[in-house]
């Protein structure tokens, strides 16, 4: 009978995340935003952007790529919009302070909208969306990163894009749909630790250096280098071709700066716009649309091999609360990569509520 893997208590995980990166010099304040967002990330089930990100942040700490004092600057700003500098400031500190003064924003002019440049990463897009969700708003949140580039566009065989993701928080007056999906197949993280554990993708999701379509992640680390596929594949990648474009234009094209400028390092430029319903049709209105198309989707009847049809960030909400409730199992690894910080930087790790 195979043994049950630990969990960990989610407040003990931010406190431990939150003292690895306060002791390697982040003001406490955003220490503690970090390490929410990035604990919250392993909470949706997204393992790949949650506590894993960790050791990364702290090696940029550590090499100075990240950050850590000074506010961001206002590159312009006209009504209910706005462009940052993030000064290469802490990611998710920088989103969740921008999503505070587009909040408030919004509550007055129906909408606001903030482009930041040169932000240091954000992690998981979709840890932000139940924040605004839960307020009632609506939330769409953008990112791409001009440092880097893993996507080919339709029909070409060498990289141009970061999988650009894009995420979208909709209220439907239940649970709401929590949108975040890349505008390619699959994922940098993902496509790195099946490289990094010998292990392939389900299926042909990139392509090898010369254009053919492969499911092994070492194309993506060989010579020519391949690349991910976008979203639509070898057959209709034209979708997420321009998606991409999309992203890129609403990021670097906004924000004025991304792509055609010199690399800043391992980054983000982020579009983020919050809408409040109730200067629209109204919030009411807007979930009695919302809840009946959330219903309506799923009580479809669904296809073999579907035992229902499920939205949108549901079994990420349904995980996030059964992990708060019993405790985070984290994927394998992940407090490992982390060890080596803890023992330098004095910190003790949490002990599992529940061992293997």
């Amino acid at each position: 009978m195979m043994s049950a893997a630990p969990r960990y208590s989610a407040q003990s995980l931010v406190a431990y995340a939150s003292a690895l990166l306060e002791t390697a010099g982040m003001p406490a304040d955003r220490a503690c935003a970090v390490a929410e967002i990035l604990v919250d990330g392993d909470l949706l089930g997204h393992t790949t952007h949650g506590l894993q990100l960790l050791a990364p942040y702290l090696a940029e700490i550590e090499s100075g790529g990240m950050a850590l004092t000074g506010e961001p600057q206002i590159v312009h700003a006209r009504g209910a919009a706005a462009t940052w500098d993030g000064m290469r400031l802490p990611g998710p500190w920088l989103v969740l302070k921008a999503m505070g003064s587009a909040i408030a924003t919004a509550r007055a002019h129906g909408t606001a909208s903030i482009a930041i440049r040169r932000s240091h990463h954000i992690a998981c897009l979709e840890t932000y969306l139940l924040r605004a969700t839960g307020q009632g708003l609506v939330m769409l949140l953008l990112s791409s990163d001009a440092h880097s580039k893993s996507v080919a566009p339709f029909g070409g065989t060498e990289a141009m894009f970061t999988p650009n993701p894009i995420a979208a928080g909709i209220p439907t007056g239940g649970r709401p749909i929590l949108v975040d999906i890349s505008a390619s197949l699959t994922t940098n993280g993902l496509t790195n630790r099946l490289y990094r554990e010998g292990r392939k993708l389900e299926h042909d999701w990139l392509i090898d250096g010369e254009g053919n379509p492969s499911n092994d992640p070492a194309v993506l680390f060989a010579e020519p280098k391949g690349t991910i596929l976008p979203v639509g594949g070898l057959d209709a990648g034209h979708k997420g071709f321009g998606l991409a474009l999309i992203v890129e234009a609403l990021t670097g094209g906004l924000a004025g700066f991304g792509r055609a400028d010199p690399s800043v390092g391992w980054g983000a430029t982020v579009f983020l716009q919050i809408l409040d319903p109730e200067a629209f049709g109204g919030l009411a209105a807007f979930t009695r649309q919302t809840g009946w198309i959330a219903e309506a989707c799923r009580s479809n009847k669904p296809r073999p091999g579907f035992e229902r049809v499920r939205l949108p960030g549901e079994r990420g909400v349904d995980r996030h609360e059964k992990q708060l409730r019993e405790g985070v199992e984290l994927y394998a690894g992940i407090l490992e990569s982390i060890a080596p910080w803890a023992a330098k930087l004095g910190v003790v790790a949490p002990a599992p509520i529940r061992s293997a």
